[in-house]
């Protein structure tokens, strides 16, 4: 398709896409957890990103495409996922998907992939990028919101910004989080070295908050929903997130395909993406349907209100993709670089290149 004004042109869709996300009110984007909530007013009906023709000549195509898709179902902030399983996205989209729960370690995930061993994936970029670093062939396709990473310190404590945690421990479920790459690069622009300034300790995610009570850190980073869980009884504050300053229009969790299925097949590619971007829309026009469809999935410990709450504050009308979303991957190569995580010979820009695909174009 060539003509750029067709709405069903996949341009068209693209566009949509970026005025989508590019409509969300910049209050959302920063709002603190704890305050009120913003919901976008617009209903999910009238979003440019439901028009396209493209999804529904997926689904008029014939029988359901059979895919495996791995993601965390730990991870709330994934919720774009069910919201495409059980509101029938991915459906529509012309994909029968099959989700495997994968709690493995990422460069296993990501060799999953690689070999066909599932088609699609769901992760968080900065805990995915040092991996692709290698040469993985796996493709990210797609974004679909951000938000989701906090670093806590006691309400009681001295610790209110960055610059407080000079000489202080800050407690880390694995030291290749996307918490402490995050916060690494955070600390680094606030004028502190993370490798001399900061001292980054090991814990087991349940014990991050234990690990400061009793004194064996000033501070946590981690990410949603256990950060979240941390700061309900006003023990523990937000020092700062993903979501602050600049990072307000960075993504956060991308979508990646085994290199072959661009290869081979990259309409189911595009369908992929499409479902999840779609699914991550209507999440941000009806986040308490979005959180229902994923309260079955996810772990019992999180009450429904709570996936609610997350939901509106993760920024799931954020989704970039083409051009934005390789620009946004290219922005965190130079960041992980400048905090010494990426090889220095590592160049952003084609880096960027070399592990995005672009379904639409």
């Amino acid at each position: 398709m060539k003509d750029s004004h067709n709405p069903g042109s996949r341009r068209a869709f693209l566009a949509g896409a970026a005025a989508a996300g590019a409509a969300v009110p910049l209050g959302l984007m920063g709002q603190k957890v704890f305050a009120t909530p913003q919901i976008l007013p617009a209903p999910f009906a009238d979003a440019p990103i439901c028009t396209t023709a493209a999804g529904a000549a997926a689904a008029s195509a014939g029988p359901l495409k059979k895919i495996s898709f791995a993601w965390n179902a730990g991870a709330p902030c994934l919720l774009s996922v069910t919201v495409a399983k059980e509101k029938g996205f991915f459906a529509r989209n012309g994909l029968d998907v099959d989700l495997v729960n994968y709690s493995g370690s990422t460069d296993q995930l990501l060799e999953t992939l690689a070999t066909g061993k599932a088609d699609a994936a769901a992760g968080m970029a900065l805990r995915w990028l040092k991996p692709m670093e290698q040469g993985f062939d796996v493709k990210i396709i797609a974004s679909t919101h951000g938000g989701c990473l906090r670093l806590l310190a006691p309400t009681a404590s001295a610790i209110k910004t960055l610059t407080d945690l000079k000489g202080k421990i800050i407690a880390v479920s694995d030291m290749n989080s996307p918490g402490k790459n995050f916060f690494s690069i955070r600390l680094k622009k606030a004028g502190l070295d993370p490798e001399k300034d900061v001292e980054f300790k090991q814990f087991p995610g349940p014990l991050l908050r234990v690990s400061v009570e009793k004194g064996e850190a000033h501070a946590l980073a981690d990410n949603d929903p256990i950060t979240f869980l941390f700061q309900k009884d006003g023990a523990f504050r937000e020092v700062s997130s993903n979501l602050d300053g600049e990072y307000a229009s960075r993504v956060c969790c991308i979508i990646g395909v085994r290199g072959s299925l661009i290869r081979d097949d990259k309409p189911t590619a595009a369908a992929i993406a499409r479902s999840l971007i779609e699914a991550a829309e209507f999440a941000a026009h009806h986040p308490e349907e979005a959180a229902a469809t994923y309260a079955p999935y996810g772990p019992g410990k999180v009450e429904l209100a709570d996936l609610v709450t997350l939901a509106k504050y993760h920024t799931h009308a954020h989704h970039p993709v083409g051009a934005d979303l390789k620009k946004q991957l290219a922005l965190y190569a130079e960041e992980l670089k400048l905090v010494s995580i990426f090889k220095p010979s590592t160049d952003p820009a084609k880096f960027a290149e070399r592990i995005y695909a672009d379904v639409f174009g």
